[in-house]
């Protein structure tokens, strides 16, 4: 697959998970070019996935290449010039579309100028990209920005309908519009407001439906009752947190990805004190913490807790500018009082008469309702389902931050939290099995990342701890571990091994991992025989221990092959756990 849209992710294979949106999401984007989907907006707080997920989306659809021509574009926090931004949204969009008609992924990376676009619809003989480059041209000298605007909004409908094409306009953060585009030049005065009206009509479109984000749930909710009216978009809540076997993928693609050590234990301890949020595991992965260790308990903690509490640390000036922008209207003690209660009891409702007493409180409860109806509007607590109830946002990670920076200014205490994530892990450890299956749930998917960090925990074993069959059984002295290494097999063809392990004694485990859930044959095991025959040509001087993990078992005759070639077998990985 190709990746024409950078996605801000980075590496690809660090979207993990999502499996709810990308089903809910793929029958929807079917429904397009039976002109039966409806304008969509996933709505949650930054750093939630929301960028990552469209931009995956948009890049399928380009793949695909079929019925339906993706367009992207980030809506920044910047200020820009009404005619500008105009200009911006056609060049993207046709520099996109000509893009996917083309297969030319360089046009993502690098719009193209108007003189460009002209160029290439009058030599395509496109008559509405030439007709509508030549207006906004026009209009834009005349000083018509309305025009302008109106011509760049409308064209991927205006296509889609002349074409038996469908368009799908993605706008990444929607309600910036109404806060970053300006009618003067200099910036003076107010930005335009009702930009978001513009899309008014267009968000009814069956031929260019829209799929737009906001961070900031109540902005863009109150955006979309006033300016678009009557549910035209509807509503996508995106959970920040993954399922816990994602949350686990998540962490050993993000440990490969950086080259951080960690231990099939240690994997699991920071998936409960991450709480399986995606950005958190991140940031714990390449954390700046001098003393970070993450493949130890104490390790993994004190780096979660930097994380949580360092100023300097990623996740804490991420936070910071989030708090900052969404409570610069509550900066009082009261409030964070207030926010800090509702956060850490986010079980259940509560009226102000109710927050009065029970933090008593010296404000009236028309003064805590107004309080607590502006920290609905900040996004960080949530209205109930009668007028008088509130009730906090079931976010861990949220309640670790407001507790890291609210809690002391409140109590003069500060927050026990190295306490409480031992706690947690205490917890964890307490049912076994429970983490066993956790585990095992994963190595569908990651089984050999799973048994090259439980080489790099155990460091000394014979194999036969892992494998069947292996009659080498002394111990090993585990120097480096390596995930899918390739080497030459002759000029034109390389071959590759799902994990090799060197011992500082001169023996190579080299190790074929299939994780499908049938009985694997005779073909796959000569294959890997003769695999590592050509290895061992290459590395004469080395001791080849070869060996296979397979999920789904071996036929017999495949088993009585291995056991022909001294290649060891097993259906499991025994788990390394530390005490």
């Amino acid at each position: 697959m190709q990746y024409p849209l950078e996605e801000k992710i980075g590496v690809p294979e660090l979207l993990v998970g999502r499996k709810k949106e990308f089903a809910y999401f793929g029958k929807w984007l079917s429904w397009i070019p039976k002109k039966l989907a409806k304008s969509q907006v996933i709505l949650a707080r930054r750093k939630s996935g929301k960028t990552a997920f469209v931009q995956r989306v948009f890049n399928m659809l380009w793949n695909e290449n079929g019925a339906v021509v993706p367009f992207y574009l980030d809506i920044a926090e910047k200020k820009i010039w009404y005619p500008d931004f105009a200009f911006k949204y056609f060049r993207t969009f046709a520099s996109q579309y000509i893009s996917f008609l083309e297969r030319d992924a360089a046009l993502i990376k690098k719009p193209l100028t108007f003189d460009e676009i002209r160029a290439y619809a009058k030599a395509k003989s496109m008559k509405d990209i030439l007709r509508d480059v030549d207006l906004m041209l026009h209009d834009k000298k005349e000083g018509s920005y309305d025009l302008v605007w109106d011509t760049a909004c409308t064209a991927p409908d205006r296509y889609a309908s002349n074409t038996e094409r469908r368009f799908l306009v993605i706008l990444d953060e929607f309600q910036n519009l109404s806060r970053f585009v300006y009618p003067n030049r200099e910036y003076k005065g107010d930005p335009d407001d009702s930009m978001p009206g513009s899309f008014h009509s267009l968000s009814e479109s069956k031929v260019a439906p829209m799929l737009v984000t906001g961070s900031y749930v109540s902005w863009l909710v109150d955006i979309s009752a006033k300016y678009l009216q009557a549910g035209r978009l509807s509503e996508w809540y995106m959970d920040p947190f993954l399922e816990p076997e994602e949350g686990l993928e998540a962490i050993y693609r993000y440990a490969q990805v950086y080259n951080t050590p960690i231990t099939n234990d240690t994997a699991l301890l920071i998936n409960k004190l991450c709480m399986s949020d995606p950005f958190f595991i991140s940031c714990v992965m390449k954390s700046k913490y001098s003393g970070r260790n993450l493949t130890d308990e104490k390790g993994v903690i004190d780096t979660v807790n930097y994380e949580i509490t360092d100023r300097r640390s990623e996740m804490q000036r991420t936070w910071g500018e989030y708090i900052l922008m969404t409570l610069d209207r509550i900066n009082d003690v009261h409030s964070k009082n207030i926010l800090l209660h509702l956060s850490k009891n986010c079980d259940r409702e509560w009226t102000p008469r109710e927050l009065k007493d029970y933090l008593q409180l010296p404000l009236s409860a028309e003064e805590i309702r107004k309080r607590l109806h502006l920290l609905v509007e900040a996004d960080v607590i949530e209205q109930g389902n009668a007028d008088i109830d509130y009730h906090g946002l079931q976010d861990g990670v949220l309640n670790l931050i407001l507790r890291n920076r609210f809690e002391k200014e409140i109590s003069s205490h500060p927050p026990p939290l190295k306490k409480d994530f031992r706690a947690e892990i205490k917890q964890l450890r307490q049912d076994k099995r429970s983490l066993q299956g956790m585990l095992n749930n994963v190595s569908g998917l990651l089984a050999e990342y799973q048994l090259a960090y439980d080489f790099r925990a155990r460091r000394s074993f014979a194999l036969s701890v892992y494998f069947d069959g292996v009659k080498d059984k002394t111990e090993l002295k585990i120097r480096d571990v390596r995930i899918r290494p390739t080497f030459k097999r002759d000029i034109e063809r390389k071959m590759e091994f799902d994990v090799l392990a060197e011992s500082s004694c001169g023996r190579t485990v080299l190790a074929e991992v299939k994780k499908r859930t049938g009985k694997i044959g005779v073909k796959i095991i000569r294959d890997f025989i003769d695999k590592t025959g050509h290895y061992k040509a290459l590395f004469p001087d080395q001791k080849v221990l070869p060996a296979v993990l397979s999920l789904g078992g071996f036929t017999p005759k495949a088993l009585a092959l291995c056991r022909e070639h001294s290649v060891g077998v097993a259906e499991t990985i025994h788990y390394f756990q530390t005490d």
